[in-house]
């Protein structure tokens, strides 16, 4: 497990833009934690690093939003906040998308039980004493993501 403290919005773009090189087409990344912790700007941070500023919104009432990044690889956001079950995921192909790019997923534990082995999992937390701090948690449910939260933690620096 990894955890890193941004301190500002500024930060929380940046440590978005640490991550992004690493990940690769067929990725699962799933975000948790409250409303405006700031998941939706961790992605735009991920964004930023393919020169695409401030295009990142929240898929709430879309389900998924998809980013093109570079000839050969997409992003899709998706929120599924307001999906009932992984059965709503799965009847909208929610999972067919998994392999297609890299796949940011807010609200990720509503529909664990069709996430694939391997993802990494990013809990943020709002500091109570602090409006702009957030505490990022980072873990894996597979080995696949290791060696990224090895190197995020080696060179993490503002």
């Amino acid at each position: 497990m990894l955890s890193i403290t941004t301190k500002s919005v500024a930060e929380t773009l940046a440590l978005g833009r640490k991550i992004a090189p690493y990940l690769k087409k067929g990725d699962v990344i799933v975000l948790l934690g409250d409303l405006g912790a700031g998941k939706t700007l961790f992605v735009s941070g991920l964004l930023d690093f393919y020169n695409k500023k401030d295009e990142a919104c929240s898929p709430t009432f879309t389900i998924v939003n998809e980013y093109d990044l570079k000839s050969d690889l997409k992003l899709f956001h998706f929120d599924v906040y307001r999906l009932e079950s992984s059965d709503e995921f799965l009847a909208i192909g929610g999972d067919e998308f998994f392999e297609k790019g890299i796949s940011v997923i807010e609200w990720g534990n509503r529909i664990a039980d069709v996430l694939p082995k391997d993802a990494l999992f990013i809990n943020i937390e709002k500091s109570p004493d602090d409006i702009n701090q957030r505490v990022f948690s980072f873990s894996s449910s597979g080995d696949k993501f290791n060696n990224l939260l090895k190197e995020v933690n080696l060179k993490w620096k503002f």
